[in-house]
C-alpha cells in the first residue's frame, strides 16, 4: 500500500531542518510547513507592534493580538518552494534576520502562542502527505507521526552554515555573534517549560556535521519507501 505519510522533522538551530525537509517535500510532491517559520513571523509581527523593550517582551499585548495574527505558506514557482506569509505578507527574508532570531525564542516560550500554532499545524497535517520541521513536531505537534527524524550537528557547523546563509542574503554578520545566537537558542529551547525541545522515543537520530544534503537524501530515501509501503 503507498500511502501519504506525516514526517515530522525536529532538532537543533541552524541544522539544515528547512533544507532537508523542503527537499524530501520536492521529492514526494508533499507540503512542506517550516514551523519555526511560524514563530518568526509572529516575532516580527510583535516587533513591529513594539512589543519588546529591550529582551523584554509585553505579554499581555501578544495575546491581545493573536487573533490578528494569520500565517500562510505560499508556493513561489520560481523558486519551487512555499514561502511565509504573515497578514498576506510576503516576508520570508524579513523573519531570517539576526534580529528576528535574538527574539523568536521568547516569543516561543509563551504558552498561548505555542497553542495557537500547533493548533494552525495540526489543521494544516489534517490531509497528511506534509513534511513539518521545527522543535517539538514529533512529540506535541504529530506525536503518532509516520516518521521522525531529530537532526544535529556541531555548534560551529551550524554557525557556519547561518552564517553563510545570511551573508549569501546580503546581510552583514559576525560570526561570533551568530554562535553565540545559536548557543542561547540551545539553552533556551532545551529548557523551557512547554514544549522543550527533546527527541521523540522513536525518532531516528541524524547527525548531518558532515553530510551534503544529496548524502541525507539517500539516506532516507530507503526508510522513507519503506515506510510508504508498509501495509
Amino acid at each position: 500500500m503507498n500511502r501519504k505519510l506525516i514526517i515530522a522533522i525536529d532538532g537543533y538551530s541552524s541544522c539544515g531542518k528547512s533544507t532537508f525537509a523542503r527537499s524530501i517535500a520536492r521529492e514526494l510532491n508533499y507540503l512542506y510547513i517550516d514551523s519555526g517559520a511560524m514563530y518568526r513571523a509572529v516575532t516580527l509581527y510583535c516587533m513591529r507592534r513594539l512589543f519588546f523593550r529591550g529582551d523584554l517582551l509585553n505579554v499581555p499585548a501578544v495575546l491581545s493580538e493573536l487573533e490578528n495574527i494569520h500565517i500562510d505558506f505560499v508556493y513561489n514557482p520560481d523558486k519551487t518552494e512555499y514561502e511565509t506569509f504573515l497578514n498576506s505578507e510576503n516576508v520570508e527574508d524579513e523573519i531570517r534576520s539576526i534580529e528576528v532570531s535574538k527574539h523568536v525564542s521568547r516569543v516561543s516560550q509563551v504558552p498561548e502562542v505555542r497553542e495557537r500554532m500547533v493548533e494552525l499545524q495540526r489543521q494544516i497535517g489534517a490531509s497528511r502527505g506534509i513534511v513539518m520541521d521545527g522543535r517539538d513536531i514529533g512529540t506535541v505537534v504529530f506525536p503518532h507521526a509516520d516518521l521522525k527524524i531529530f537532526m544535529t550537528a556541531s555548534v560551529d557547523i551550524r554557525a557556519r552554515r547561518r552564517f553563510d546563509e545570511l551573508r549569501h542574503r546580503g546581510t552583514e554578520v559576525d560570526f561570533e555573534e551568530i554562535k553565540n545566537n545559536i548557543i542561547a537558542r540551545d539553552i533556551a529551547d532545551e529548557n523551557r517549560d512547554i514544549s522543550p525541545l527533546r527527541r521523540a522515543e522513536d525518532a531516528l537520530i541524524l547527525d548531518n556535521s558532515r553530510m551534503t544534503v544529496e548524502e541525507q537524501m539517500l539516506w532516507i530515501s530507503k526508510i522513507i519507501e519503506k515506510k510508504k509501503n508498509d501495509s
